[in-house]
């Protein structure tokens, strides 16, 4: 049997936008090793400043642990008094808007591009994320395109999220499931 699947018929630019130029992206390419990817601590106010240089909307008290991997700033948006830890991975082919008063833990892998695995070129099938104010994503959490996940949701550890939710839950799982309340009403 022959596989259906025929990447030589994938075209790169279809369905996918870089949203600057390839000089641009070149420059941020250098900025993301030198400053970024590094284990070197550079401080979180230089690299906020470089970020909103590259077009990113970054707010106020923003703190970026070492270690990472932005792919396009310019398609990024970051609340006030939001947290980003060590080998965080974010690959934000789609816009990605993360709210204030986030705590986005270490490794956690954030990924707003997919491929149409039902099309035998395996086109994009890509899609914004919204990460809305108070989320805490765990450690080595997923978040997969197309997800919006409600205000003051944690997301614990190792989970996988590849559909939105609802304000206030703990999502637990993979995939992520409601596992219970995060505040209870009062």
């Amino acid at each position: 049997m022959v596989s259906r699947v025929q990447n030589r018929l994938f075209d790169p630019r279809r369905g996918f936008e870089r949203g600057a130029s390839l000089p641009k992206f070149g420059l941020w390419m250098l900025a993301r090793w030198f400053f970024f990817a590094t284990a070197f601590p550079w401080p979180s106010p230089l690299k906020v400043w470089l970020l909103r240089l590259f077009g990113a909307r970054v707010g106020n008290r923003v703190y970026l642990k070492p270690r990472i991997s932005i792919h396009f700033p310019w398609k990024l948006a970051v609340g006030d008094d939001t947290w980003i830890g060590e080998e965080v991975t974010i690959i934000n082919f789609e816009p990605i808007d993360i709210g204030s008063n986030c705590c986005i833990s270490q490794r956690a892998f954030i990924c707003s591009g997919n491929h149409n695995f039902r099309d035998e070129s395996m086109s994009y099938r890509n899609a914004a994320i919204v990460i809305e104010d108070g989320v805490w994503l765990g450690a080595c959490t997923f978040c997969g395109p197309g997800v919006k996940i409600g205000e003051d949701c944690v997301v614990t550890a190792g989970s996988v999220v590849v559909s939105s939710s609802e304000p206030n839950l703990i999502l637990q799982g993979n995939p992520a499931v409601m596992s219970g309340y995060r505040w209870k009403a009062t």
